[in-house]
């Protein structure tokens, strides 16, 4: 099948298939006679696993090394368990994250219950301009 059918079968662009050509998560296809793209039934299966890591919200190396070990059929589950225990930690510590912001801008909101007709008197931006900020240090994201 050419790129744009492969694409389509796969619900994503030509632009992403190059992409990830490119970056060697898929295989380039061989090429035809006519010097079109060539894709069989392995590209799309390859390509719907990492639309799929994707939408997990999996990093692009996360993605090499399902893909490495899925390539190495030797490989038992263990390693891929431990990606994704690890992946667990990570969507873990960014729901904590969310949590405190969420909290804060709560707080923030609660400081103007009503609308004031002057910006002047808005107790959210008063308490944006007093508001100290802690230093976060390192994100407890994978995604950096």
């Amino acid at each position: 099948m050419k790129i744009g059918e492969l694409a389509k079968t796969a619900g994503t662009t030509v632009e992403t298939v190059r992409y990830y050509e490119k970056e060697g998560l898929l295989p380039k296809p061989e090429r035809s006679l006519n010097n079109y793209r060539s894709y069989g039934e392995a590209h799309l299966e390859r390509l719907r696993l990492i639309r799929n890591c994707r939408a997990l919200d999996m990093t692009q190396d996360e993605i090499r090394t399902i893909l490495s070990l899925a390539d190495n059929h030797q490989t038992s589950c263990q390693p891929i368990n431990a990606l994704f225990d690890e992946h667990i930690a990570h969507v873990d510590a960014r729901i904590a994250e969310l949590k405190q912001l969420k909290t804060q801008l709560a707080e923030l909101r609660q400081r103007c219950l009503s609308a004031r007709p002057d910006a002047e008197d808005c107790g959210i931006l008063h308490g944006l301009a007093q508001m100290q900020v802690e230093e976060r240090g390192e994100r407890h994201t994978h995604l950096g």
